[in-house]
């Protein structure tokens, strides 16, 4: 054993110094900087492949908000007086001024909700073998073919009477959409007393949406929606498809979001869309996405092994040159040492790569950082959208041009009453039609208010009287456009309208402390638990009431809010918002 040892162990001073050096200082330190490499790749790896995933979830919330768009575009439809009108009535306008007010609603429809989405097709069946699609058809649509479609079969569908086909069969849109099959939405059109007068068949061309978004992509990415059973439905690169194995491991590990497929050197990334019962899969090859760290690999080992090389030559030089006392050799090789600690930790130049990988790192948190910024200013915008959508429910813009034509054959009729009342209402709808502004003066909607007065003291036979009451110094603050004609509106259809004798409508508007503003609409009509006995049947719910309080909590937050109180005498609606003054045109102070 002890000849063994000395066979293993160098006799010689200098061959031990340089095994001392290898085994107990060079291969530790080798070994640690392996490990710690490792572990930064493997950290890399990780937040690349949770970003690769977060990409994916926001596919999957597109495409949510495809479908939930379907749904608000059929609820649209089965609410559209004109849709109703045509499809119960067709024979009251000819055949092309039927299709020409459908194709219009369709217009409208892509332009309110498919702005950015331009795979989504309608088609609207009436009863009466008439049939209107929002996009040339292939050829001559038949109706017996397109009613007898198994997607509107009433056996299929829901309570609701609607349901999702997924894999719908193209068979119309040939010259529109190349894709075979599309995701419709079937469903009847039903009145209030659930008849069916109509269908409607909304589709959405997924695999176009999911080519769209393989083009915006920078990197050489795949996407694939398959079915729960491993069925493949779609996928971006045409006669690409996932191998069985992936299918198998995403079907055994749903919850997994991601793994590597080391057979395809990919990363694979996978959503389940419950809705659908489908999965949305991406597979990027590992070449691409983890280039740089791929790059930055081979520059270290190179790097390293030739520092390790240049660090064991130069040990050895210096073990070999060693031929002063012992004394003087301890000083040296402290030196050396000293120098050899300086030379061989990597720290010094490799910590330039090191840093590069921070600041790699610091990009993602900035661009992350980005990506919060922008779905803020999604929300927002959404917000403002909201909004627009919510004010335009009392923006009949349509009405516009038919008023202006029976004003003018009013005053050439010489008919004061009517040529007043649409002066009054054209007024209205201008204002209504005016979106650049969600603020007014309220002396502006004052004046809004008396010209929706005088339309209903025409029709009430001045059953009633409106007295405003404010300072003239508020004059000019800012109030939301059409928020009181609304309340005055439900004072006198509901309040004043079922009473017996007069009615008594009290604006009133004051400040309350240096940063409030205080409106009241009070009625000494028949409050609202009477109104509602009374009330008939409506064709459509309200909307004044809801739409000022959504209008108030979108322009003010928490500073907005409306209060009311009903009793046997009569309503007060009473809302609150920022005193807000501003400058009148033409003058340099607030009035």
């Amino acid at each position: 054993m002890s000849k063994l040892m000395r066979l293993l162990i160098p006799q010689k001073l200098k061959y031990r110094l340089f095994a001392a050096f290898v085994f107990l200082i060079l291969l530790p330190f080798c070994a640690l900087n392996l490990y710690n490499y490792q572990r930064i790749e493997s950290l890399v790896q990780k937040k690349i492949s949770q970003q690769s995933h977060y990409q994916l979830e926001q596919m999957y919330r597109t495409l949510e908000d495809q479908i939930s768009i379907a749904f608000k575009t059929l609820i649209f439809l089965k609410q559209d007086e004109t849709v109703k009108s045509v499809l119960t009535h067709p024979e009251q306008q000819s055949g092309l001024e039927n299709k020409r007010r459908i194709e219009n609603i369709f217009k409208n429809l892509n332009n309110s909700f498919f702005l950015y989405n331009p795979s989504v097709y309608f088609m609207i069946l009436d009863l009466y073998e008439s049939a209107y699609t929002s996009y040339p058809p292939r050829e001559s649509l038949i109706y017996k073919d397109l009613r007898e479609n198994p997607g509107f079969d009433r056996k299929l569908m829901n309570p609701s009477s609607y349901h999702w086909v997924p894999n719908d069969s193209n068979y119309v849109l040939r010259d529109v959409s190349t894709s075979a099959y599309l995701l419709s939405l079937y469903a009847y059109l039903e009145n209030t007393q659930n008849k069916p007068y109509g269908m409607a068949r909304i589709s959405i061309d997924y695999s176009y949406w999911l080519q769209s978004i393989h083009k915006q992509s920078d990197l050489q990415q795949q996407y694939f929606i398959i079915s729960h059973t491993g069925e493949d439905i779609s996928q971006s690169v045409p006669k690409s498809s996932l191998p069985e194995q992936v299918k198998a491991r995403i079907a055994e590990h749903p919850q997994q979001q991601y793994f590597i497929d080391k057979a395809s050197n990919s990363l694979i990334n996978y959503i389940y869309v419950e809705s659908l019962d489908w999965y949305i899969v991406n597979r990027i090859p590992q070449s691409v996405l983890f280039v740089e760290i791929e790059e930055l690999k081979r520059q270290y080992f190179i790097t390293f092994f030739a520092l390790m090389g240049i660090f064991l030559m130069m040990t050895f030089v210096i073990a070999t040159t060693i031929t002063r006392p012992l004394s003087h050799l301890q000083n040296k090789m402290k030196a050396a040492v000293q120098k050899s600690l300086k030379i061989r930790l990597p720290e010094h130049k490799f910590r330039g790569e090191i840093l590069d990988l921070t600041r790699t790192f610091n990009t993602m948190l900035d661009d992350t950082n980005l990506l919060i910024q922008k779905l803020k200013t999604e929300e927002r915008q959404k917000e403002a959208v909201h909004f627009q959508m919510l004010l335009a429910q009392t923006n009949p813009h349509f009405l516009l041009n038919t008023l202006n034509t029976i004003k003018w054959i009013a005053i050439r009729e010489q008919n004061e009453d009517i040529t007043n009342m649409t002066l009054s209402l054209g007024k209205l709808l201008e204002a209504s039609l005016n979106t650049d502004k969600d603020l007014i003066y309220l002396k502006d909607e004052i004046g809004l208010v008396q010209a929706y007065v005088h339309i209903q003291q025409v029709r009430y036979r001045h059953k009633f009287e409106v007295t405003c009451e404010y300072d003239e110094d508020i004059l000019y603050a800012l109030v939301p456009k059409l928020s009181l004609q609304p309340l005055v509106e439900n004072a006198i259809i509901h309040g004043i309208g079922p009473l017996p004798g007069n009615g008594l409508i009290e604006i009133k508007v004051y400040r309350e402390g240096p940063g409030t503003l205080i409106v009241e609409i009070k009625d000494n009509g028949v409050g609202i638990e009477q109104s509602k006995l009374k009330r008939t049947e409506r064709r459509r719910p309200g909307i004044g009431l809801s739409n000022i309080e959504e209008r108030l909590r979108l322009l003010f937050r928490e500073e907005g809010s409306m209060d009311i109180l009903s009793s046997d005498q009569g309503v007060t609606v009473r809302f609150t918002l920022p005193f807000l003054l501003s400058t009148p045109y033409g003058t340099e102070h607030p009035a």
